[in-house]
């Protein structure tokens, strides 16, 4: 499939003629081959005894070294003074489709009305054949023999005569081109003024990215005038329905743009959201022999520019992108085994807008070679079936890839050996571990709820809830809710802790402090009932002590939420401040406990001497207590944390 059969479904047939007249030039040589297989055939077939030629080597050269043609000679057999020729359907759609080629930048221009006559002439006749396996001495005269009428004589025109004269007439327009070189692009029929000052400015976008193909075909470049528009074609890549085509006049631009990946077609779309473009709705486009006949996305975006320099500005824009659409679907693809769609596409947008590219990443190994990486941290770090975004998180997985994209893209650039770009992976995939420590992230997101949870607790009391039965009911949902999502929390641990085996200790550290969650939605719980009707006997001393209760495990929440923030970045390496900071947070948690374990003794003796309604006095006493056991869990949570942090220190040291 020829790239300018893609550009001619665009209706730009002015762009095509030098790729046409190319095809055309090729096809020739194939059909004088045919021409001459076919009467080495017939030589054969009358004389069996005699040497079959050997045309491998214009086979070769004629880009026609096809099996059935290779045995159409030896195959032919004499019967009478016809020639049986089983081949001969094939030769004769081979003959027919290369002549269509070889017509075909004729037929587009003012050719006279006798070579129209001609073509259409033989391309019946060829078509004719199409089920015809005897070679009659009247066809093959007509198909091969290069007699021209004298004066006077009658007519007797030929395939081979045809082909003659094509050949001519496309010398003549070839010649006609005057084609030229642009900073690359094939010109031809430009105005000097104002159209090379345009195609120099896309050049210069398009050369200033184009290293980042690295050895894949693409981007080849042609421009010319068509009336009151300068054309400017980009084959992008090697797919056949993969074509930009650029319309310039006057101050406006229409781009033109077909793509068989809807996904690419929307990234591209917003790579030129910031040169203003405007665009159609894309529609999906069936043309016979493009894409394999499937549905491809195609599209129209506009550009307005408020003066020349601007105009210049977005051919160059517009041109720096192109780049980026090379193998993006391949790129994306792979990205896959290791952050999902949005993350994948997002990496790919990054790395365009800093001029990175995906090429370079996947010519070093692409999802090889972090694999590799991967598997070099060990299993502590990773396990069979993890991907990067479950470890590092989505944001954390994002950056890591696009700085891989960008390591591959400067080592590639610089010709540094993929083997050196492995080990960077390697290297910066293990600092951006020890950063990220994801499983910090979990144990941080538990204590900010255990720290709501808290300040929830300690409000109702402060404010007197417990006679508020709407104010208490609300508070008992939402403490729900938060205790559910600390509950997820310690699923994740477990769920990773089964994966890995270092997740093991962070996620029995949850469920402890899970324990002080549980508790405090429980005295949640307590209160709403206790505000139905249930605050007898409650005075300014007892709601005072509870007051002060609820206040000392907020407390203890929010050292517990300082400690955790502080362990995150502990190692051998930390200085001796950040290690007495952590330390002292931890004591605040035992000093909190303490002193509820206080408070719950003096809020007893309360409720004994002022309490009397027995269902009173049992919710009040169970909120007590659970806002100790709370205090209790926290401390536990703190211990099992310093004995976390000070084995990773001691691992680090």
């Amino acid at each position: 499939m020829e790239k300018s059969d893609a550009v001619a479904s665009l209706g730009q047939h002015s762009l095509l003629l030098p790729a046409w007249v190319k095809t055309a030039l090729l096809a020739n040589d194939r059909l004088k081959l045919c021409l001459t297989v076919l009467q080495a055939a017939a030589s054969h077939a009358m004389a069996p005894a005699q040497a079959l030629p050997d045309l491998r080597a214009e086979m070769t050269a004629a880009g026609l070294d096809a099996g059935w043609l290779r045995d159409l000679q030896a195959q032919a057999s004499r019967d009478g003074e016809d020639v049986l020729l089983p081949q001969l359907p094939q030769l004769a759609a081979q003959v027919a489709q290369d002549l269509t080629l070889m017509a075909r930048p004729l037929l587009q221009t003012e050719t006279d009305q006798r070579t129209r006559e001609r073509v259409a002439f033989w391309a019946a006749k060829l078509d004719g054949l199409h089920d015809e396996e005897v070679l009659s001495p009247a066809l093959l005269r007509s198909l091969s023999h290069g007699h021209r009428a004298k004066h006077g004589e009658p007519a007797d025109d030929s395939l081979h005569l045809l082909v003659m004269d094509l050949h001519k007439q496309l010398n003549q327009l070839a010649a006609s081109l005057a084609s030229e070189l642009i900073d690359g692009a094939h010109v031809w029929q430009l105005q000097d003024d104002s159209d090379r000052p345009r195609v120099a400015a896309f050049m210069r976008g398009l050369q200033r990215t184009s290293a980042l193909k690295f050895e894949h075909p693409g981007l080849d470049t042609a421009a010319t005038r068509d009336g009151e528009r300068l054309l400017i074609q980009n084959d992008i890549g090697t797919n056949d329905a993969h074509v930009l085509v650029l319309q310039v006049q006057g101050l406006s631009i229409s781009l033109t743009y077909s793509d068989l990946h809807s996904s690419r077609f929307e990234f591209f779309q917003a790579q030129l959201a910031a040169y203003g473009a405007q665009w159609s709705t894309p529609e999906a486009r069936v043309s016979a022999g493009l894409n394999r006949g499937e549905a491809y996305q195609l599209g129209t975006a506009r550009f307005e520019a408020a003066d020349e320099a601007q105009l210049l500005g977005m051919l160059e824009g517009i041109a720096s992108r192109i780049v980026f659409l090379i193998d993006w679907n391949r790129a994306r693809k792979r990205l896959l085994n290791f952050v999902g769609k949005r993350e994948a596409i997002a990496v790919l947008a990054e790395a365009a807008r800093l001029d990175i590219g995906h090429m370079a990443w996947l010519k070093a190994g692409a999802e090889r070679m972090l694999f590799e990486a991967m598997q070099a941290l060990g299993a502590d770090a990773f396990r069979i079936g993890d991907r990067l975004d479950e470890v590092l998180g989505q944001a954390g997985a994002q950056a890591f890839l696009v700085e891989v994209l960008r390591l591959s893209s400067a080592a590639m650039l610089a010709q540094q050996p993929a083997a050196l770009v492995a080990d960077e992976t390697r290297l910066l995939l293990a600092r951006q571990l020890q950063r990220r420590a994801p499983e910090f992230d979990l144990l941080a997101e538990h204590a900010a709820y255990c720290q709501t949870l808290a300040e929830g607790i300690s409000q109702a009391l402060d404010h007197g809830w417990e006679q508020d039965k709407d104010a208490a009911a609300k508070l008992a949902q939402r403490a729900k809710a938060w205790e559910r999502q600390a509950d997820h929390l310690v699923m994740q641990a477990r769920e990773r802790a089964r994966r890995q085996p270092r997740w093991a200790q962070f996620a029995r550290l949850l469920e402890t402090a899970d324990d002080a969650a549980d508790a405090l939605e429980e005295c949640a719980f307590l209160l709403g009932l206790i505000a139905e009707h249930h605050h007898q006997g409650w005075n300014k001393e007892l709601r005072g002590l509870l007051a002060q209760l609820a206040q000392a495990v907020l407390h203890a929440t929010q050292e517990h939420v300082k400690a955790v923030a502080v362990a995150r970045g502990l190692n051998g390496a930390s200085e001796a401040a950040e290690h007495d900071e952590f330390v002292a947070s931890t004591w605040q948690v035992l000093r909190a406990e303490r002193q509820c374990d206080e408070l719950l003794r003096a809020a007893k003796r309360c409720m004994a001497a002022e309490v009397s309604n027995a269902a009173a006095l049992m919710l009040v006493n169970d909120l007590a207590n659970q806002l100790e056991l709370a205090s209790d869990r926290l401390l536990v949570a703190a211990y099992a944390l310093r004995e976390l942090v000070f084995s990773k220190t001691e691992v680090g040291a």
